[in-house]
């Protein structure tokens, strides 16, 4: 999505997140999306427990992942939230985007800009009290 980021959150690859192959393992991308909507959803005030004990569920509906670059052990990186309402969906739109590096620039020139890593599109609902609905409180919460 081309809107502008309304989150963002600085992340560094940590070995034990590559493979063999010394890039991150696909899976791992997910967590970093994942710990990133939920930091989103913290700064917000929202506490999914809370909800959940007031019969509000907030789950993955879909998930659709892009990968561009391959991320390496000690990259520097940001996950970039982007976030629309479509009908009872809310659509996180997340780039993850390898920062430049100037020291790592001295060996690699692809460190000396930006580069996306991956575009993720996930879409969330809300079932309350067991049914999907639209969800007046996240709707506020989020400005939608």
């Amino acid at each position: 999505s081309s809107d502008l980021p309304i989150f963002t959150l600085p992340m560094v690859v940590r070995d034990y997140e590559c493979d063999i192959q010394g890039i991150v393992n696909n899976a791992v991308y997910q967590h970093y999306n994942e710990h990133c909507r939920s930091c989103f959803i913290a700064s917000l005030g929202i506490e999914f427990a809370d909800l959940h004990e007031r019969g509000i569920d907030v789950v993955v509906a879909q998930l659709n992942m892009r990968f561009k670059t391959s991320l390496r052990p000690g990259d520097k990186f940001e996950v970039r939230l982007a976030l629309e309402k479509q009908g009872l969906r809310y659509v996180f739109h997340q780039d993850i985007v390898r920062l430049a590096d100037e020291k790592r620039a001295l060996k690699d020139s692809s460190y000396q800009k930006e580069v996306l890593s991956l575009h993720a599109q996930t879409d969330i609902v809300a079932i309350i009290n067991g049914r999907l609905s639209d969800c007046p409180e996240l709707n506020e919460k989020f400005g939608l």
